[in-house]
């Protein structure tokens, strides 16, 4: 199936978003796409199956829905399908707006793509990793209050979903999860993190504090949180991460926080991805940055390289070696 999504990717005629200061069209964040653009994905998620990369992730135009990026080695992708929506607004999907920070999660043969839209998360499924994503019963997770930003994570039997809820800020929150029903277990509700780093809010008083964007992993006996802090706005937008025994904590906090920012890949506003491991076998996470020093949007899309020492329960970005992917066809 790889293989034939590659295949069958085809070339879009002119994308209407940024142009840099010599006019030339370079920024690759709508369903159009020219060669030798940069990906404009913010938010970005990247799931691997079949020695093939599937990237999708907020578009400049997020009222709409979800496009798709394949490749084969990170740097080089092209649109699937064309170009053409994953999940399309209007489509048996709940939401008309913020089509935000989605995850593609694989479970018995079926994908899931967790996405947020109208400040709600959203559970939507397919037989195909390209899509197209429906929902049986249109209707977000927990439509109770708002809430955004979704990531499942499985632990033995019992699944978990964290997300953001809204209190004078945004926090991460975890909930057990049903797959069969796609609703969580209120009762289990826990707030995971709060703000008590100088470096997760330095806008002097602004914003609320801001904590979002989270992805769980386990390897051995310990769980590892990365999220974002900062408003998005900010340039000190950054991502740091927590370890704990649970799934559901306490988190300890790396007390070298943050791992990605500024002063570390050199590019302002740098955070909010996901975590993957390549074909390679190696670690990596993909994240946006601001389109540039002046200007936030659209967003820009990196993927670092990580350097992890699971002894010591470190992680680190490889600054030298931050790919910027960019269309091919």
């Amino acid at each position: 199936m790889a293989a034939a999504i590659l295949a069958a990717a085809t070339a879009c005629v002119k994308n209407k978003e940024t142009a840099d200061a010599d006019g030339a069209r370079t920024c690759a964040d709508s369903v159009r796409f020219e060669p030798g653009q940069e990906i404009c994905f913010a938010d970005p998620t990247i799931y691997v199956e079949d020695s093939t990369y599937y990237m999708t992730g907020t578009l400049g135009d997020s009222s709409k829905g979800f496009v798709m990026l394949a490749s084969s080695d990170l740097k080089n992708w092209v649109p699937v399908n064309g170009g053409s929506y994953i999940l399309s607004t209007g489509k048996s999907v709940y939401g008309d707006k913020g089509f935000w920070a989605p995850q593609i999660y694989k479970e018995n043969g079926k994908y899931y793509l967790f996405y947020t839209a109208n400040e709600q998360t959203v559970m939507a499924q397919s037989s195909s990793v390209s899509g197209p994503y429906r929902q049986d019963s249109i209707k977000p997770i927990d439509g109770s209050v708002k809430n955004i930003d979704p990531f499942l994570f499985k632990d033995g039997e019992k699944y978990y979903l964290y997300h953001v809820r809204f209190n004078h800020g945004n926090y991460i929150w975890v909930a057990e999860y049903d797959m069969s029903t796609g609703e969580i277990d209120k009762s289990t509700l826990k707030q995971c993190l709060d703000y008590t780093a100088e470096w997760e809010k330095t806008d002097d008083g602004k914003w609320d504090p801001i904590m979002e964007g989270p992805t769980v992993i386990k390897l051995g006996d310990t769980y590892y949180l990365f999220y974002s802090a900062n408003h998005f706005l900010n340039p000190d937008y950054a991502m740091g991460y927590a370890t704990a025994k649970s799934a559901t904590g306490p988190w300890t906090k790396y007390e070298s926080n943050p791992v990605l920012h500024r002063s570390i890949v050199g590019e302002n506003g740098s955070g909010h991805g996901d975590f993957f491991y390549g074909t390679d076998g190696k670690p990596y996470y993909v994240y946006h940055v601001h389109n540039s020093d002046s200007v936030v949007a659209p967003r820009k899309t990196r993927i670092a390289p990580l350097v992890m020492d699971i002894d010591k329960k470190t992680i680190k970005v490889d600054s030298d070696n931050i790919i910027i992917p960019r269309i091919s066809l």
